[in-house]
């Protein structure tokens, strides 16, 4: 009884594929729409040229897509690490990931902790990303302002120099 509860409890372990699979999916998709969404800053720009316009904001309008689009791609890089480190840890390890070189291994994910850490940078880095998106868009009206913006960007900078030296010796 006991082996065979023990065997059932193991391949439960399997559930976690339905998290793999809709996290590639999670991942592909937001893969297209933020190609789809830089395509359009890009007809956008295209078109702005073309018919010789210079709409208020233009220039900000572009970077704010743009960035918008890369913050998808980071998510779409945390869904992709995370299907990746889930089905290495519950699953089986991926067999390319062992013949690749050691620097290939970015996917190579050995443990629970090393999938946080991992996941954990790419969403700081989504923040970053975020962050500044929602700066282009921020009317400074006093000299106070533009030194928390200052703070801001120096605090960042500072928490991406430390992150940047976690797990380095």
């Amino acid at each position: 009884m006991e082996k065979l509860f023990e065997k059932a409890m193991w391949q439960t372990r399997f559930l976690v594929i339905l998290a793999v699979v809709f996290g590639l999916l999670g991942a592909i998709v937001l893969f297209v729409v933020a190609s789809l969404d830089i395509w359009n800053v890009t007809k956008y720009t295209f078109d702005t040229i073309i018919t010789n316009a210079h709409p208020k904001n233009f220039h900000e309008d572009i970077v704010s897509g743009i960035i918008g689009a890369v913050d998808l791609y980071l998510i779409a890089v945390v869904m992709l690490i995370f299907s990746f480190g889930v089905y290495e840890l519950f699953i089986s390890p991926i067999d390319h990931i062992e013949s690749a070189k050691e620097d290939s291994k970015i996917l190579s994910i050995t443990s629970l902790d090393q999938l946080k850490d991992k996941i954990a940078k790419v969403i700081i880095m989504v923040l970053v990303v975020n962050f500044f998106q929602r700066v282009l868009h921020t009317n400074y009206t006093s000299a106070l302002e533009m030194l928390y913006f200052a703070l801001a960007v120096t605090a960042l900078a500072v928490g991406l120099y430390f992150l940047g030296k976690i797990g380095k010796k």
